[in-house]
C-alpha cells in the first residue's frame, strides 16, 4: 500500500535516561518499554525517525530492545568535567532543530521527555510549522512542559504499558540452557501479534483519539503500521472493506458513508462493550457483601465468568482504564483505598 501524501510523517527524539529513570522510580519498570510508544505514534502516522540519547554504558540491557524496535542510538559518553545530562540535551536540542530545517515533510516532532529544559525547543519547533507531541512518565514530568505541546501524552496511560508494569512484577522466569545451570533468559520473549477483532477495535479507538473521522483505508494503513505482515486475506477475507463488515455484524465496529471507503467507529449502543460492563457490575455487586472489590484480581473473576472477556478487544488500553469507563457512566463506583494500596470498586446507588 502507498503511503497517503495526507498522513503525518513523524520524528521521534528520546531522552532516554530522562524517561527509564522516571518509570523505573515511579512505575516499577525495571527495563523502560518503547513499544507502546511505538504503537501510538503508528496510530497518528508514518515514523520515519527515531533517536534515542544517552550514555548508553549505563544501560547495556537496553540497546537490543530499542534495536528492535529500530530506534537509533546516539551515544553521549561522559567527559571529565561535563554534564553526561546537559551533553544528550544539547545534542538532542540541535538534530530536533537540524531536522525541522532540512527535512520539509516531517509534519510532527515528538520529544519524549518529562524535563522542562525542553520547553524552549517545543517553541522554536511550533514556530517553524510543526507539530509537536511531548511524552513523559506522569510524576516525573514538570508542568511547564505540557503546555506548550500541541499535545502531550503520559507514558503511563499507554496502551500495553500496564502489561509491561504488571510483567515487571511478577517473579522472574528462568530459562535451561542446555547443559548449563538454569539463568534467567537473554533473549525476549516473542511478541504474539493479538488477536483480529482486537488488533482492529484498539487501533481504531487509539486513531479516535487523535483524530475525528477515521476512514477504513487509513484503518487499513495503521494497522498495518503497527503488524507490517498483516493481511486480511490470512485471516479469510478478500478485503479490508469486507472484514470491516464481518466486524460489524458482531458488533465490534458501526459502518457509514460511502461503501468503497466507509467512515469506521466504535459501536456506541448494545454490543460487546456493554456486555462486559454488565458482567463488571455483576462481579463488584457480589464482592460487595466483603466490602468491595478490589481492582487486582478482578479482572481474573471476571475472566472465570466469562473466559471471552478482553478489555482491549472493546477498544480499551488497559483493564484500569475499562473500570474507569464504567465509573465514568456511574455503573460502579470507584475509589482509590489507602489501606489496600489499591482502587476499590462498589456498587453504584
Amino acid at each position: 500500500m502507498r503511503p497517503d501524501e495526507n498522513e503525518e510523517r513523524i520524528a521521534v527524539f528520546v531522552d532516554y535516561e530522562n524517561l527509564a529513570i522516571g518509570a523505573r522510580q515511579d512505575l516499577g519498570i525495571a527495563r523502560f518499554d518503547f513499544g507502546p510508544i511505538a504503537r501510538a505514534m503508528a496510530e497518528r502516522g508514518r515514523v520515519v525517525y527515531r533517536r534515542a540519547y544517552a550514555d548508553w554504558s549505563g544501560f547495556d540491557d537496553d540497546r537490543r530492545h530499542l534495536t528492535r524496535h529500530q530506534v537509533e542510538l546516539i551515544e553521549i559518553p561522559q567527559r571529565m568535567g561535563t554534564s553526561r545530562k546537559n551533553s544528550a540535551d544539547i545534542k538532542m536540542v540541535v538534530d530536533a532543530l537540524e531536522l525541522a530545517f532540512e527535512r520539509d515533510f516531517v509534519t510532527t516532532i515528538v520529544i519524549c521527555t518529562g524535563d522542562s529544559d525542553f520547553t524552549p525547543l517545543v517553541q522554536k519547533l511550533r514556530e517553524l510549522d510543526r507539530r509537536v507531541i511531548g511524552i513523559g512518565v506522569r510524576n516525573s514530568t514538570s508542568k511547564l512542559l505540557p503546555p506548550a505541546c500541541d499535545e502531550f501524552l503520559y507514558y503511563d496511560s499507554l496502551e500495553g504499558v500496564e502489561a509491561v508494569i504488571a510483567a515487571s512484577k511478577a517473579p522472574k522466569r528462568k530459562a535451561s540452557t542446555g547443559g548449563r545451570s538454569s539463568v534467567e533468559s537473554d533473549d525476549e520473549p516473542m511478541v504474539e501479534a493479538p488477536p483480529l477483532e482486537e488488533l482492529v477495535v484498539s487501533t481504531l479507538a487509539g486513531m479516535q483519539g487523535s483524530t475525528e473521522d477515521v476512514r477504513a483505508s487509513t484503518l487499513k494503513r495503521a494497522i498495518t503500521r503497527i503488524d507490517p505482515t498483516f493481511n486480511e486475506a490470512d485471516h479469510g477475507f478478500r478485503g479490508f472493506t469486507e472484514l470491516l463488515r464481518h466486524l460489524a455484524g458482531r458488533k465490534r465496529v458501526e459502518l457509514s458513508g460511502e461503501k468503497r471507503d466507509p467512515e469506521v467507529d466504535l459501536v456506541t449502543g448494545d454490543g460487546p462493550a456493554q456486555v462486559g460492563f454488565d458482567l463488571l457490575v455483576d462481579v463488584v455487586t457480589a464482592k460487595s457483601k466483603k466490602g468491595g472489590a478490589v481492582l487486582s484480581g478482578l479482572k481474573t473473576e471476571m475472566n472465570r465468568r466469562d473466559e471471552t472477556f478482553n478489555e482491549r478487544a472493546l477498544g480499551y488500553g488497559g483493564f484500569l482504564q475499562f473500570c474507569k469507563a464504567a465509573a465514568a457512566r456511574d455503573l460502579v463506583v470507584m475509589a482509590w483505598d489507602d489501606d489496600r494500596g489499591d482502587y476499590l470498586l462498589t456498587p453504584a446507588g
